[in-house]
Parts: C-alpha cells; structure tokens; sequence
C-alpha cells in the first residue's frame, strides 16, 4: 500500500479544468524570435557620377556583366546595356571605346540568344553614332566581323550577315575601305579551296562551291544570302568611288578606246631635263574641278593587299575567284537544257540566285571602268569570260516567269510578256537588261561581226521592249536606254540605229509617263542630237525620227504650262540648245507655236517662274560657259604664247581686243544710248556732285556681268605688253563711255575692276579719263552709303563695287585728289550733307588711303569748314561730331598738319 502510494506522487498526472492555461513544461524551448532591418547605407547609394538603369546598375557593372560564363547574365547585360543608353544617350560618347570593344566581342558568341541581343543592341547603336565618331574604333568591329563570317559554326556565320547589313547601312565606306579581307570572307562562306588538277606543279589554288548540310536552309539559300550582301558591300565601293558615274546612260563611253593613259614622271629624271613634261591650259581665272590630268593618290605606296578593289592586279584577282564561282550558281539556277529559247524560272530561290549573280558581275565591269587603261582591261575580259558568259548567259535568253502575274499588277505590266514582278519582288525585266548590258560592255566596233549573233538577240530584245507599250519605272528605263545607247555606238551607221531611235520615240510618245522617265528620255535624244549634230557636219545624214522629236519639242512647252515647271526648264535648255545650232525644224516649229507661249495672258511664258521666264526672254548664257568661250577665243588668238605660227581659226588682235572691250562694257551702243533717257528711282542713283548717274541692273545680271569681267580681267593681264593694251582700254572708254550720262552700275565697277588689274608704272591716264573714273567713284560710293538696309538685292553688290572704287583711288593718288575737289558742298541740296560727312570719315579711316588723305589734308579741311559755314547756327548733329572727332584722330594730329579744327558748339 505505501509502495504505490510513492509511486503515484512520482508520476501524478496533472488535471486540467476547464478554461484555464496549459502550464509551461520546464524542459520546453523557447521558439520565438525577434527581427531588426540590416542598413548597408554605402551599397543602396547611388552613383552620382554614372547613372543606373532599373535594375540599378551602371554602365561599368553591365560591361563587366558581359563578361560572366552564363548566356543568360550577358543577354541580359546586353538588354540592360540597350535600356541604359536609351535612357542616357550621353553615355556613349563617354565609354564609347568600351561599349564598342565589348559588343563586337560577343558576334562570335556560342549562344544565339546573346548574338541576337548583340545585333539588336549595334542595331541601335549604329543610329546613335556617327561615322567620325566610331571610325577609330572600327579595325576591331570590322575584325570581329571578319572572324565571325569565317567561324567554324553555321549560327554565328549566319548572324555575322545580319552584322554586315547593319554597318553596310550606317558605314559602308568605313566597311569598304577593309574590303581585301571582306571579299575573301564572302568567298569563304560560300566555296572552299581546292588544288588545280590541271597543273602538274599543284601550286595555285582554285575555288568550288560548298555543301554544308548542316546549315538550316538549302545550299542555294545559303549562297543567295551571301551574294545578296556581297551585291551591297560592291554597291557601297562603286558609290564611294568618285570617278565611277551612275548608271545607265551616263556610265557609257562615248567611244569603246576613250582612254586615259596616265604620265609617269621620275621627278629626278625631270630636273635632269631627260623627260620633258608638257602643260596645257588650266581654264584661265578659276581652273576645272573635273579635270582630265588625275594625281596619283597615297595608297600608291601602300601594299597591293591594303588598296582593296582600287588596285587593278586586286580586282583582277578577285574577278578570276568569284566569276566561276557565279557561273556555277548561274549553272544551279538556270533552267533545264531541254527548255525553249524562252528560259523558265522555276523557283524563287533560283529567280533571285540569278538576278545576284548578274548585278555582281554588273557592279565589277563599273569598278574595272574606273582605272586607267580601261580598254586593255575591257579586252582582258572579254577574252577570259565572252564565251562562258555566251555559253551560260545567253542560252535561254531573254528570261521570264513561268507563272502569271497577280490580276491587280495586269495593268502595269500590260503587252510585256518580260516584265513580270513575282512575290518575291524579282523584276525579270531588269535582270534581262542587267544581261544585256554586261554583255554589250565586252562588245565594240572591231568586234561586230563575230559578235553580231548575240548582239541581233539584244537589240531585238531592246526593240522590243521599247516599242510593247508596258509602263517602265525609272530604273529599268535608265538601265534600257543605256544599252540602247552602247547598241548605237557599237553600230553606228543609220540602217541600225534609226529602228532603236525610233523605238525609244514609241517610248516618249506615251501618256501619263513619270517625271523621272520623261527626264531620262528627254536627256537620251539631247545626247543623241548633239552627238548627231557633230557627226552631220561632215555627213549630212540627220535622223527623221530625231527631226520629228526636235519638232515637236515647242508644242510640248506651250502644252505643259505650269503642270511641271522643272520639265518646262529642261525643255528650254533642250530648244535654246537645238535653236543655237540653227536647227531648221525646231527654229519652224518655235515660230508657229511662238504666239500661244508668249501669249500676255495665257501663254506659257507668263505661268513659268520668274527665271524661267528670264531665260525664256534674255537666252543669257551661264558665266561658266561665258569663260570657257573667253578662254577659247584667247587661246586662238596671238596673246596665247604659241611657239609656232597658228594660222587655221586664229582671231586676229582688232577682233579680239573689240571682243574683250565689248565684254567688259556688258551693253551695246544701242543699249546704252536707250539708257540715257531714264530718269529717277528706282532705276537710277543720282547725286549733285557728280554728273555721272548710275543705272541699277538686277542683281543676277550683275552677278553674270561680274563673273564676265573677271575672266576678262585675266585674259586683258596675260597679254605680254601691259601698257599697249591699257592704251587701248583707256582709247576705248573715252571714246564709249565718257561724255554718258547715265551708265549701268555693272559697267562702271567693270571698269575701275580693268584699271586696276592692268595699271602698272609705264601707264599714263589721260585728264579726260582721271575725271571720268573720279566721277564714277563717287557715284558709286555715293550709290552704296545711300542704300536702304532692306534693298536686299542691291546689298549683295556692296562687296565687289566698294574693293573696286577703294583699289582705284589707291591706286591712283590723282584720282582721289580729283574727287575730293569735286565735293564742293555749297552747291548741295542739306540731305546729301551727311552722306559727304560719312564718306570722308571712311575714307580717313582706311588703312590702305591713309597716306593719300594725309597728303589732301589742306581739301579735307576746307570741305569740313564749308559743311560747318552751311551747319552754323544750327544744333551741332552727331553726324558732323563725328566727322570731326576722325579728322583730329586721323589728320589733325599728324605732324605736318595745321592743328586740330575748332568745333564750336
């Protein structure tokens, strides 16, 4: 009994009531905790330097990032990168080293998610940064470039692609100028080498089209994808050659040998006069831009490797590396050999590879056009490729589309059976012409009747296509009208060329034809007359097709109206160029239509804009062309330094000194006679003092006129004795001009510009011509102190006539001293008094009369004193303190003077 009663106090169970709290056991843990916030205040601080983006990092961690072992954190980098610099575009001026180092880095990246975020990222880049701005930067881009279009991975060459679209848009000369390592790249993406069979010695290499059935797309996929670039990159050296004209008709030679051989010259072996170099004319006053004598540029002494596509021996290169390569894929593309004459493009792929394949080869024969020996390089190609290109190219020729056209393009392509545009935006109209004009460009005179098979094959395809009536857009008109023009300079004799002229008239006689195309045809019959018309003048066999076109040409003005005022003009020059010639059925045609275009009220003249209708009426010459006929003339007369007796064509020295004055003066003895009786403004500038008034000429006749003189100015100083021919200057403007009353302003300041330029010790001005010119001076001072701050047009002279007048009266110490006493300010109406005040301070003020107004000082001063006897009792103007301030300040205070004037107040 006492054993259990110890053992329950052991192990007495607790009893628990209702409502009340468990007690706490003693061996219980104790699990609640408490929590405080961690404060890192340096690492949530931002950077005040270098601004975050959202997921707050700068531009320094998201480089950095670009560099970790994951895809992942450098795609986001590269995402980060994007948000960043959009959010604060100047960030990349300030890393932009970094930012493009880092970026092309990652083109050969394995994972095709980074690449793609790369791409997206230069992509933005590229419209963000100007081409000065990355081009020390871009030999790395442009070897990263290099190294993924040669990677042994299919992804990354074919992103590499997707690089070179995007610098081909936003830096193709940057890109070309790399060009030798690009072109072997595009080779290598689409060929590999191979050991030549065909020689024993096994040392050169050939090239053959490779199959990677790897790759995602079809091998022929893969190759139009190539050349497609391959055609953008040559597109981008051809329009970063400035010696390479644009296409179509203005590529084309006038004449198959027109060569430009260049002179080599030992600048040794010239100073040891054993190679004599000759020089020619270089214009007269301002030489030619566009001149036929070239420098040899400094990539002369770079390697032949770095002058890329420049150098002859390079291009010659590549051409012999991607030629067959292109005629294979030509081979893949073209259709079966059981096909018709009429070639059949049975897919895309094939219709695209072929139209690649042609625009290369088209884009090489425009890069050969632009070395010098041009002629040898036409023959190198013509015997290397004339036959594979007859044997492949011209096999099936000309090339369409099996499938028909969408029923909404019917309308535009109606009646040409060759202009068919499929879904995949091929025109087969221009690969025709494309075809055509490599194959004529290995065509020539010598050459027609081995080539006349395939010739008669394009010019009927030409003629054809003029005649069908189909709407052409610019590009294949440019493109036609090229081929058309190498046909008939291939064959010139009428039998063949009337049929293509004629069907180039089919052509313009179309209604409702662009302005781009109407342009295009209008310049190929103006260059067809012309050429023509130097050809008739030994052979009197003109064109009936031309004749009528030439007649037609008036009505068309007067028909066209303000429609199209840029078309109006290029008819004028067409009429005004024709009508020069004396061209018998356009001067006919221009007579019957004449009243309706110069109609008061309805005819095209009184529509066009006001230059037009100046030209229309005054038929000026441009100043450019002027000078070259005043350099002609010069050059056929006795003045040109010929060491032999030129007899043939000469101008004898009575015409030609007639010619140069007649110029200089601007205006005939009628003209000038007329002038005599105009009075008053706005036409006239008179004042008091002198008896001279000046005529006002607008300001593009004067601009012309001034142009003139210059050129006049140079012919009159290259003439050996100077003071003979300042006799006869000065003979002719006392006989001419002195004794007018009223002479143009150009007139004057021409004068005064032909004095200045042939005075030297050994002339002697007659009395008669020192007040004459002094007269002149004043008038046109007094002309340009008085004009209006708003008379735009006559401010535009005030350069030219003040260097003159001031050059003159330098010159000519007389003339100042003669012009200053022609001031007699008494005789003067008060409003002239301020423009004298004015005109003597400028004058005290110029360093080059200094010394002149120094030696006048006793007529400076007296004028002064009779401008104050007429202001005296009056309130002293600021016009007059002025004019005394500067006396004493230039005049007074010289040593020799009289003493200060006393103004009195």
């Amino acid at each position: 009994m006492t054993k259990k009663r110890k053992h329950q106090e052991d192990f007495q169970k607790v009893k628990l009531k209702v409502g009340k709290k468990k007690p706490r056991l003693e061996n219980a843990t104790d699990t609640t905790f408490k929590t405080k916030a961690i404060q890192i205040p340096e690492q949530l601080k931002e950077d005040g330097v270098l601004p975050t983006q959202n997921r707050k990092l700068n531009i320094k961690d998201l480089l950095s990032q670009m560099h970790h072992y994951s895809p992942g954190v450098k795609h986001n980098a590269l995402t980060g990168l994007k948000d960043l610099l959009s959010q604060y575009p100047f960030v990349i001026d300030a890393h932009l080293s970094n930012i493009v180092s880092e970026v092309a880095a990652v083109f050969t990246d394995k994972d095709s998610g980074v690449r793609g975020a790369a791409v997206h990222l230069l992509q933005f880049l590229a419209s963000k940064i100007r081409a000065e701005q990355i081009a020390p930067f871009f030999p790395l881009v442009s070897a990263h470039l290099s190294s993924a279009m040669t990677h042994i991975s299919e992804g990354i060459q074919e992103d590499s692609l997707k690089v070179l679209d995007i610098l081909l848009e936003a830096y193709p000369a940057l890109l070309t100028d790399r060009s030798s390592i690009l072109l072997k790249n595009f080779v290598e993406l689409i060929s590999h080498q191979q050991l030549s069979k065909r020689l024993k010695s096994r040392e050169k290499l050939s090239w053959m089209l490779s199959v990677n059935p790897n790759r995602r797309v079809t091998s022929q996929q893969w190759r139009l994808n190539v050349l497609s670039r391959l055609k953008k990159f040559l597109q981008a050296v051809v329009d970063g050659s400035s010696e390479i004209e644009d296409g179509g008709l203005q590529e084309q030679k006038d004449s198959p040998r027109s060569v430009r051989n260049p002179v080599c010259i030992s600048w040794k072996v010239h100073a040891n006069n054993q190679q004599c170099i000759q020089l020619f004319e270089n214009g007269g006053l301002r030489p030619k831009i566009n001149s036929s004598f070239r420098l040899r540029s400094l990539t002369g002494v770079m390697d032949s490797a770095e002058k890329g596509l420049s150098s002859a021996e390079n291009l010659k290169g590549f051409i012999e590396i991607i030629i067959p390569l292109l005629i294979e894929c030509w081979i893949e593309a073209s259709p079966a050999q059981s096909a018709p004459i009429l070639g059949n493009l049975l897919e895309s792929d094939s219709q695209q590879l072929m139209q690649q394949v042609l625009s290369i080869i088209h884009l090489l024969w425009k890069l050969t056009k632009r070395h010098d020996e041009t002629y040898k390089m036409d023959l190198w190609l013509r015997m290397n490729y004339l036959v594979d290109f007859k044997h492949h190219f011209m096999r099936h020729f000309p090339y369409s589309l099996q499938e028909t056209a969408k029923h909404k393009k019917k309308d535009s392509c109606k009646g040409n059976k060759y202009c068919v545009t499929s879904s995949n935006s091929v025109d087969h109209l221009l690969l025709n012409l494309t075809l055509c004009d490599i194959m004529v460009s290995l065509a020539s005179t010598s050459t027609l009747q081995m080539d006349s098979g395939w010739l008669d094959m394009i010019r009927k395809f030409v003629t054809d296509t003029l005649q069908d009536g189909s709407k052409l857009n610019s590009k294949q008109v440019n493109r036609l009208l090229g081929v058309t023009w190498r046909l008939m300079q291939i064959q010139q004799n009428k039998v063949a060329t009337e049929p293509l002229i004629k069907a180039v008239y089919t052509l313009y006689q179309q209604r409702n034809l662009l302005f781009p195309v109407r342009t295009l045809l209008l310049k190929f019959f103006s260059r067809v007359y012309q050429k023509e018309d130097l050809r008739t003048q030994r052979i009197r066999s003109r064109s009936k097709v031309l004749s009528r076109w030439l007649a037609g040409l008036p009505q068309q003005l007067a028909l066209l109206g303000l429609r199209n005022p840029e078309l109006s003009n290029q008819l004028i020059d067409i009429i005004h160029s024709a009508a020069s010639r004396s061209n018998k059925e356009l001067l006919q045609s221009l007579q019957a239509t004449a009243a309706r275009i110069y109609d008061p009220l309805e005819g095209t003249l009184v529509l066009l804009p006001g230059e037009a209708q100046r030209r229309v009426i005054m038929g000026r010459m441009s100043s450019e062309l002027a000078a070259t006929l005043i350099g002609i003339l010069r050059m056929r007369s006795s003045f040109a330094g010929w060491k032999c007796q030129v007899q043939d064509n000469s101008v004898n020295d009575v015409d030609y000194f007639s010619f140069l004055f007649s110029t200089l003066i601007g205006f005939s003895r009628e003209e000038l006679t007329s002038l005599q009786g105009i009075r008053g403004k706005p036409h006239i500038s008179q004042s008091q003092l002198s008896p001279v008034r000046l005529y006002l000429t607008d300001l593009d006749q004067f601009l012309h006129h001034w142009a003139v003189t210059e050129m006049i100015c140079h012919s009159l100083s290259t003439i050996p004795s100077q003071s003979q021919c300042f006799d006869i200057l000065q003979t002719g403007i006392c006989k001419y001009l002195v004794g007018l009353v009223v002479i143009p302003d150009s007139t004057a300041g021409s004068v005064l510009c032909a004095i200045n330029k042939l005075l030297d010790q050994a002339c002697i001005l007659s009395e008669t011509l020192h007040k004459f010119l002094a007269s002149c001076c004043y008038s046109l001072l007094y002309f340009l102190l008085t004009l209006d701050k708003e008379d735009a047009e006559h401010l535009q002279k005030r350069d030219m006539l003040w260097g003159s007048c001031i050059s003159a009266l330098a010159l000519l110490p007389r003339l100042l001293r003669l012009m200053l006493q022609s001031l007699q300010v008494s005789r003067i109406c008060r409003e002239e008094l301020p423009v004298v005040a004015q005109l003597l301070r400028l004058l005290m003020q110029h360093g080059q009369l200094r010394s002149h107004m120094i030696t006048n000082e006793f007529l400076v001063q007296q004028i002064i004193k009779d401008i104050m006897t007429l202001k005296s009792g009056e309130v002293q103007e600021q016009w007059l303190t002025d004019l005394h301030y500067c006396f004493n300040i230039y005049l007074a205070s010289h040593p020799q003077g009289p003493g200060p004037i006393n103004t009195v107040y």
